[in-house]
């Protein structure tokens, strides 16, 4: 007989061991669901969680794995290759219990990633109501990580989410980018294609960065200090590095994917090479992170945006990040949809995500997938060549020729009989910048300017809005904008403020600038910005003598603190590329 005592112990005792039976069935990550695409020849992990020792099945197919839960309650078997199949199957995992996963296809899996352009729903875009209506595609599967996460370390299981078959009421909510994508990649390849949409708008590409791909670049090793730093009880926002990744990316790892395309770096528009690194740091994680050293990954040139500048010179805006997207293509395996006809000067979400999608599936088709008849993108700048008064540039990715050209709205790219090139400026050796006729010759542009006798470099597009650019392949692709200088613009030496006590005030954004740090102290220091909105984040240590190159705003404050983080002053920095020293003393 049990006395009254005795029954809060004997039900806290059932309550624990049900509670252990519970945890000790095999669960799995929200990204492994019924409805799903699984991708065609690759191996394809499938993974969970379990009770140590207990063996788990996974059966698919003709394919049935075994494996053992390891101590730390985590268990992963992997599927050999598969062709694309288009009958849903059933995936089953067997271990204390079972799971069934229904409709499971194979074919091509692409993950969707970025900031708002990125995240701009259908419903918010061009047509939106016809390309609603029209979007009955029962072998495009969506999934899209809901809200917005971070984490201080990586965590394992999705926020939410669920696979679901492309339909007029499931495809508004989904990325316009990611959809149009998506749909022109079923339509070429006739298989099904999986999208996993992970995006936040307004959101800079740090936080979406592996710890692993900061530490692949040596000029971004304060960020994988930072991140090295961090423990569960760190708190992050958005803006910290590594951050959103740890929430939002890390736990669709290792699902396995043929590439990733990517619409972000209007939150790092004021940056230059520095975003080329950063660039680099996120392919470099994401491929290390979901175990395919040739995932594809395509990206999306910023769209021209806000007023058009009158100065040939241009350098304003967005135009360095620009380039720093384009000089990111010496990555393998990698593309660039250029946008800079289709934006808006009054809009930051331009409308057509009709042609950036289909401006990134035509890099994936041609060179992830070898259609080689198709040409992958407008021209890129490739090299040139002084003639005499004039210029001549040549490019890759030329297809069957160069032409003027006009896009407007959702319409194919017309050419325009007779002409004439606009946005192309040519430079003398003082670095004066005239506007200049440009003419076609064959798949080469000839460039000249009676103002310059003696030329020695050319620019084009090289601007915040570009308006007017109108170069083109046949194909009706852009001309990326490019520069053939290196000239860095005009320098001015920072005044150095010293600070005894406080902090220098917030940083205001505005264009982007460089600033070139030196230590001339015996001890080390530490950069760190002064944010817009207040608090400070540090960017960069210095030893004694070593300098160090920093992309900035161009009204910034830039704050330097000794070893144990006392300040010792501050920089301002300008529109002009700053020289700053810190003093001995």
């Amino acid at each position: 007989m049990i006395g009254r005592h005795q029954t809060p112990r004997l039900l806290s005792c059932l309550l624990l061991a049900l509670s252990s039976a519970l945890s000790a069935e095999i669960t799995l990550p929200g990204v492994l669901g019924s409805n799903m695409v699984l991708q065609r020849d690759q191996p394809v992990p499938v993974w969970g969680w379990g009770h140590p020792g207990e063996t788990v099945t996974v059966s698919f197919g003709d394919q049935a794995l075994e494996t053992t839960v390891k101590d730390d309650r985590t268990w992963e078997a992997t599927l050999q290759p598969m062709p694309a199949n288009t009958v849903g199957r059933t995936l089953t995992v067997r271990g204390s219990n079972k799971i069934s996963l229904t409709d499971i296809l194979v074919g091509e899996v692409w993950i969707c990633s970025g900031q708002s352009n990125m995240e701009w729903r259908i419903r918010q875009s061009m047509n939106a109501t016809e390309e609603a209506a029209a979007a009955n595609y029962p072998l495009i599967r969506l999934f899209d990580v809901p809200g917005r996460h971070v984490s201080p370390v990586p965590k394992r299981e999705t926020p939410g989410g669920k696979w679901q078959a492309c339909t007029p009421e499931t495809v508004s909510d989904f990325s316009a980018v990611g959809y149009h994508f998506g749909r022109r990649l079923h339509q070429d390849l006739k298989v099904p294609v999986g999208l996993v949409g992970s995006n936040w708008g307004g959101t800079k590409i740090e936080p979406w960065t592996t710890l692993e791909g900061f530490k692949s670049v040596s000029e971004l090793s304060a960020f994988s200090e930072r991140v090295d730093a961090y423990t569960s009880e760190t708190k992050v926002g958005g803006g910290d590095p590594s951050a959103i990744y740890h929430a939002m990316v890390h736990p669709l790892t290792p699902f396995a994917l043929r590439g990733a395309i990517w619409y972000q770096g209007e939150s790092n528009g004021a940056e230059g090479r520095s975003y080329y690194h950063k660039k680099h740091a996120l392919v470099n994680g994401w491929r290390r992170a979901f175990r395919n050293d040739e995932l594809a990954f395509y990206w999306v040139q910023l769209a021209n945006f806000q007023k058009p500048n009158p100065k040939p010179s241009g350098g304003d805006g967005w135009a360095k990040v620009r380039e720093a997207q384009t000089q990111a293509l010496d990555l393998p395996h990698t593309g660039m949809a250029v946008i800079t006809d289709i934006g808006a000067a009054n809009d930051i979400h331009p409308r057509n995500k009709q042609d950036v999608g289909k401006r990134l599936a035509q890099w994936a088709l041609h060179q992830t997938y070898g259609k080689k008849d198709l040409v992958p993108s407008g021209p890129l700048y490739r090299d040139q060549k002084i003639e005499g008064n004039a210029i001549r540039l040549s490019f890759d990715h030329v297809g069957s020729g160069l032409m003027v050209g006009r896009k407007e709205g959702l319409t194919p790219t017309q050419e325009v009989k007779g002409g004439q090139l606009k946005h192309f400026a040519i430079a003398d050796r003082e670095m004066n910048w005239h506007w200049a006729q440009a003419t076609i010759d064959g798949n080469t542009v000839l460039v000249r300017a009676n103002e310059v006798p003696n030329p020695v470099a050319v620019r084009y597009a090289y601007a915040m809005n570009p308006a007017g650019a109108n170069l083109y392949n046949r194909e009706g692709l852009p001309a990326s904008p490019f520069r053939t200088d290196t000239w860095r613009g005009p320098t001015e030496q920072l005044k150095w403020i010293p600070l005894t006590k406080g902090s220098p005030p917030s940083s205001i954004p505005g264009s982007g600038t460089e600033v070139s740090f030196t230590n001339k102290r015996p001890e080390t220091v530490h950069l760190s910005w002064m944010a817009y909105g207040g608090g400070s984040k540090r960017y960069a240590s210095l030893a004694p003598g070593a300098t160090h190159t920093q992309t900035t705003f161009s009204k910034a404050y830039w704050l330097v603190t000794d070893s144990k983080g006392a300040p010792l002053g501050y920089f301002k920095t300008t529109e002009k590329i700053g020289i700053a020293v810190i003093p001995e003393r």
